[in-house]
């Protein structure tokens, strides 16, 4: 990358990288949950949000309304990427967000069907992120991307689905990868990253210039989707409090200031820790909730500015999830 500032730039072409093949990782697709008894399982979770919300997700999509997500990257770690997948290929899901994280670990299960290294393991040594596979390819189809002016999201699933993009790659387990999936059902699946946050920036192979172009469009794709919700709908974010919280914020207001507003706008949030909802509408910047950027955005605000209700589920996300796809699933004709 070219600079000709005054301070000093790290040299990245001395960083030493190793193969992902080699790579200890604590995740594997066999940690994958099974889609194929899910739906016979007992609920391990229930709570009268959560079936309020799966009606309010059954509702919107019979009536053709935005059932849109925001996801973090231990969905994907958690083994519930499958369960995106479904709800995406049945147009309940009818637009994705993840963080720049999700596509590491999403394109790591499909490309050799392992991934989320032992960071206290290697760190101490300097090996923590340097995986060869995982900031070639990522970055290399980003740069391609860049070029024909596309989304991030588009450019990881034109890779995943086999394309010369701009070189293809043979993956072990693409059908298990989110980002594959959602490009062969046409469902849009935005990328937001943050510069610095993910290991594919760095090595040699990132290209800051691209990363930023393809994100950025994936912001004005989302932002659109959100402005499908003029009429309804609803709106979640699965454990990305801070990066998925925000953008949605942002993508609303967007939406709001060119007359599409989200009118009666349903929204939740998925995530473990305890939150008190009364203190998180309060204003309060004494409290610890008002800086819990999901329940004071997403729970609270976002629904009490546009006449519509949120919802806080709080569980582990192996549990929550399952129980709440089986609700959905089961209330489908």
């Amino acid at each position: 990358m070219r600079y000709e500032g005054k301070y000093t730039v790290f040299d990245t072409s001395n960083v030493k990288m190793y193969s992902l093949l080699n790579r200890p990782s604590e995740v594997s697709i066999s940690d994958l949950i099974d889609m194929k008894e899910i739906v016979n399982e007992s609920d391990g979770f229930r709570s009268p949000e959560l079936e309020e919300l799966s009606e309010k997700v059954l509702e919107a999509k019979e009536k053709g309304l935005p059932v849109i997500v925001f996801s973090g990257a231990h969905v994907i770690k958690n083994g519930m990427g499958p369960l995106l997948s479904s709800l995406m290929h049945e147009k309940i899901i009818t637009a994705l967000g993840v963080n720049g994280a999700f596509t590491i670990h999403d394109f790591e299960l499909a490309y050799c069907g392992r991934t989320s290294e032992s960071i206290p393991n290697a760190l101490s040594r300097g090996l923590f992120g340097f995986a060869e596979e995982t900031n070639k390819y990522i970055n290399n189809a980003l740069i391609h991307g860049n070029k024909l002016f596309l989304g991030y999201g588009e450019s990881m699933g034109r890779l995943l689905s086999g394309e010369a993009f701009p070189e293809k790659i043979d993956c072990m387990y693409p059908d298990v990868s989110v980002q594959y999936n959602a490009y062969r059902d046409s469902i849009p699946l935005c990328v937001h990253s943050a510069v610095g946050t993910d290991i594919y920036h760095m090595t040699p192979y990132f290209d800051g210039e691209s990363l930023g172009g393809c994100s950025a469009r994936d912001f004005l794709i989302f932002a659109n989707e959100i402005s499908k919700l003029e009429k309804g709908g609803v709106c979640i974010v699965i454990g990305s409090a801070v990066i998925g919280a925000e953008v949605v914020l942002k993508a609303i207001s967007m939406a709001a200031n060119v007359g599409r507003a989200p009118k009666s706008i349903t929204t939740a949030s998925f995530d473990i820790r305890d939150a008190d909802l009364d203190e998180a509408s309060k204003n309060n910047k004494e409290v610890a909730s008002y800086y819990f950027r999901d329940v004071k955005s997403i729970v609270t605000r976002i629904p009490n500015a546009f006449g519509g209700k949120g919802y806080y589920i709080k569980g582990n996300h192996k549990e929550t999830l399952p129980s709440f796809y089986r609700l959905i699933m089961k209330g489908m004709p």
